[in-house]
């Protein structure tokens, strides 16, 4: 390959990246304008509250999996770890607010430990994303099926339906969370040396690790942050659901990873943004939205979502290819 041909490639493959940058934005804003049109009071104070409310689990998930993505990973746990979250907070059957910051700190620590196994899988036992976290997905539901004999119960404090279900000067409770969640790891990867260690490692690990950087280190923090957000966004789900079943959180791992792809983040690593990803959480949100508004089954849902995940892949080729 001559040198001009090389250079048209590279033009058309930054030509088309720059494309594929407007791409979330402009669908959610053609999204609010088509839902807008079919329910005028879309845009009313009152659903817009309800939309964010349901968006935060899903936002906080993908932060998560903006990270492992990033550095050329997936995790298929978060949902069952999302589960096993909710059952353990029910497992201490609290009803005074005092026992939250313990449920809380159980959690982050189980799900840390969740993590870093799945980090230290990938890394120093070389399986597959892919297989090390279905397999993770597996042993998190074998052991929630078990302790729980298939028909979960306890009680929760009354302060986690106000955190997955109340609003603070009209703003949702969770969203506050997301927010406070979005800009600490927003930091993280865009603002901090860790961040682009990400970046560096996520576009070739090999290049990482001869610069000084320990790629699999780095690998397994952005797995451990997939965990963690994980298992505070099982905690915030079910305090929104107000129940707890062997299933909060069911699918969140295939709509995570839509999102954070949908929203530019690139599956070979080292592209893309958490604006981007939570973008394209959003646009999910909308889009199951509009299925609700024009009245389709549920399973309309799923069409959408896997023609979303063509679409996707299409992109990704392309992206390849060029």
């Amino acid at each position: 390959m001559n040198d001009v041909t090389v250079n048209l490639a590279k033009g058309a493959s930054r030509r088309f990246q720059q494309i594929t940058q407007f791409i979330a934005p402009i669908s959610l804003l053609s999204l609010v304008s088509i839902a807008t049109l079919l329910q005028p009071s879309f845009l009313s104070i009152n659903n817009i509250q309800d939309i964010l409310t349901q968006a935060a689990p899903l936002a906080l998930v993908v932060l998560g999996q903006a990270f492992v993505i990033l550095v050329r990973g997936l995790d298929l746990s978060v949902a069952s770890l999302m589960a096993s979250a909710a059952v353990l907070a029910t497992a201490f059957n609290a009803t005074s607010d005092a026992m939250i910051p313990v449920i809380f700190l159980v959690t982050i620590v189980a799900s840390a430990c969740v993590g870093l196994i799945n980090g230290l899988l990938v890394t120093k036992r070389n399986v597959s994303p892919f297989l090390a976290t279905l397999a993770m997905m597996i042993v998190l539901q074998g052991i929630r099926f078990y302790y729980t004999q298939g028909a979960p119960s306890g009680s929760l404090p009354e302060g986690f339906r106000v955190l997955g279900a109340g609003r603070l000067t009209g703003i949702p409770v969770n969203m506050l969370v997301f927010f406070l969640f979005f800009f600490i790891l927003g930091w993280l990867l865009h603002k901090s040396s860790f961040g682009r260690r990400v970046y560096i490692t996520g576009g070739n690990p090999k290049s990482a690790n001869l610069v000084g950087i320990y790629a699999d280190r780095v690998i397994i923090i952005c797995y451990v942050i997939s965990s963690l957000m994980a298992g505070i966004s099982g905690l915030i789900l079910v305090g929104f659901v107000g129940t707890v079943d062997n299933w909060v959180g069911r699918g969140y791992e295939i709509d995570s990873i839509v999102a954070c792809v949908l929203g530019g983040i690139m599956l070979n690593g080292g592209k893309g943004t958490l604006w981007g990803a939570v973008t394209g959480a959003l646009i999910l949100i909308l889009m199951f939205n509009i299925v609700i508004i024009l009245g389709l089954p549920v399973q309309a849902q799923l069409i959408i979502k896997g023609i979303i995940i063509i679409f996707v892949a299409g992109l990704f080729s392309r992206s390849i290819q060029t």
